[in-house]
């Protein structure tokens, strides 16, 4: 039963990782870069959410401004930043350093305007309510979280592969000319994958945000959690993202338990190393060909 109860638990976290995954996934395959930056976007919009919710805007009514605000500044980040990069034909290493540089950016105004000092996140779900099926006990928090967490993925993969908007994002990362011959407005479908891996990163810390403190680096942990978790399903694969997520989370929460605490902090990025010796495009990643 200790184990099932590890893994529930593990499952829970993962769901999280799992949706930072996503939106690196969804951006490497659109663009073919690593986005630096997601973390701080993720950080900024349940900032956001949280001093709109200071304002007396009702807690859902501040979740979904805070989704939209991490929407907002992706777009603002990829029409006025990336595309003019890409423009002057900035190579891959270039646009990497300019998502790492709009993180900085990022940083800089979470720390102005929310401060470095501690907060406690509104919520309304509570960690210390728990409830209790046969020998295995879940609070109500990491329950909410890994429900939302599955089900915020099933909707995004399902957009991905069964809508109109999906098959054309589908089509743009596949091949970007072809997709243009084909009258698909590729600028805004970029934009809205950039949107949307942004919203995911925020959704995953506003429910992060109730469990720890909420400060400018707090999402610096989950984003690592993600990138490894990412590289372990396939950067290129969504379904990857989702699995790699899950395992990661799991196998984190069975290592603290049975090895070391102290091992479970270093677990994701043995992860990484391990992957990319072993199989570098991931479990259900493929090899990334490029078009000439």
């Amino acid at each position: 039963m200790r184990i099932l109860q590890y893994t529930v638990t593990g499952l829970a976290s993962g769901s999280i990782y799992a949706l930072v995954a996503l939106g690196l996934s969804l951006i490497y395959r659109s663009n073919r870069i690593l986005n630096f930056g997601h973390g701080d976007m993720a950080t900024a919009g349940t900032f956001f959410a949280f001093i709109v919710a200071g304002l007396g805007i009702p807690l859902m009514g501040s979740f979904g401004l805070g989704l939209l605000f991490g929407f907002g500044i992706a777009l603002l980040f990829y029409f006025c930043a990336l595309v003019p990069a890409q423009r002057r034909n900035a190579n891959q290493l270039g646009q990497i350093i300019l998502t790492l540089g709009f993180g900085l950016i990022l940083q800089g105004g979470i720390i102005y305007f929310g401060g470095t000092e501690p907060k406690t996140f509104p919520f309304f779900l509570s960690d210390s309510k728990t409830y209790k099926t046969g020998g295995l006990i879940i609070d109500q928090l990491s329950l909410g979280t890994l429900l939302i967490g599955l089900l915020a993925s099933l909707f995004f993969y399902l957009l991905i592969q069964k809508t109109k908007i999906g098959l054309a994002m589908r089509a743009t990362s596949e091949n970007l000319t072809a997709a243009q011959t084909l009258g698909i407005p590729t600028r805004r479908i970029l934009a809205l994958s950039w949107g949307l891996a942004s919203a995911l990163g925020v959704l995953a810390g506003l429910f992060l945000a109730p469990a720890l403190l909420l400060d400018p680096f707090f999402m610096l942990e989950p984003f690592l959690k993600g990138f490894a978790a990412a590289i372990l399903g396939g950067l290129n694969s969504l379904p990857g993202a989702i699995v790699g997520g899950l395992i990661l989370g799991v196998a984190e929460s069975l290592a603290g338990a049975y090895i070391s605490v102290a091992f479970k902090n270093t677990f994701a990025f043995l992860v990484i190393i391990l992957v990319l010796l072993v199989r570098p495009e991931g479990l259900l990643g493929e090899e990334f060909k490029e078009r000439v």
